[in-house]
């Protein structure tokens, strides 16, 4: 199993993706999404802060409608919006080109939904030689069992299964980190 990044130096190479956060899939989460969309938006404005790529998948946006515009507007103003009709992100060739030639080797995972999009994009991205690290408590499923079963599963195929804050102050490393300080008010402001 490869690691999840755990340096300021993995930001460089790492790609927080967000799968399908469409208001239409948040509405029918447990608790109407809300819990899902604070950590979510936690794991984007870290990811922000810390200068990492963010990008989105949009299941049939034609259909659905894109990204919670929350989430958008918290991103870097450069940040993808790709959409998709496959479950799988790499499904898709545009996606799947786009991940293929940069310079990605780790995907930090949240969204939706786990035992469907998420289960598959975490597989076909290691079969792919990317490493992933889904954020546990940022992604989500209609069924929190099989949510869970999913995320083992993924476990034992090779990802990593972290929480928002384990994975970022991973990479903070340490309090003296010129983010530390925004970071800490971040986690209190979405907790």
């Amino acid at each position: 199993m490869s690691d999840a990044p755990n340096s300021s130096d993995g930001v460089a190479s790492t790609l927080l993706l967000g799968v399908d956060l469409q208001p239409t899939f948040l509405s029918i989460m447990p608790a109407s999404g809300q819990p899902l969309l604070r950590r979510c938006h936690l794991a984007v404005r870290a990811a922000t802060g810390l200068g990492m790529r963010v990008a989105f998948t949009e299941q049939r946006p034609d259909r659905l409608g894109g990204t919670e515009t929350s989430l958008v507007s918290a991103a870097p103003a450069d940040a993808p919006r790709w959409a998709k009709s496959a479950f799988s992100a790499y499904g898709d060739p545009v996606i799947r080109t786009a991940l293929g030639a940069s310079d990605i080797e780790h995907l930090l995972i949240c969204g939706l939904e786990t035992p469907v999009c998420i289960y598959q994009t975490v597989i076909d991205a290691l079969g792919s030689g990317t490493a992933v690290t889904v954020l546990s408590d940022a992604v989500a499923g209609r069924r929190p069992d099989d949510a869970r079963m999913c995320l083992e599963a993924l476990v034992r195929a090779g990802a990593n299964v972290l929480p928002v804050e384990t994975v970022f102050y991973a990479l903070l490393q340490d309090s003296a980190h010129p983010f530390f300080k925004a970071y800490t008010q971040l986690v209190k402001d979405h907790a």
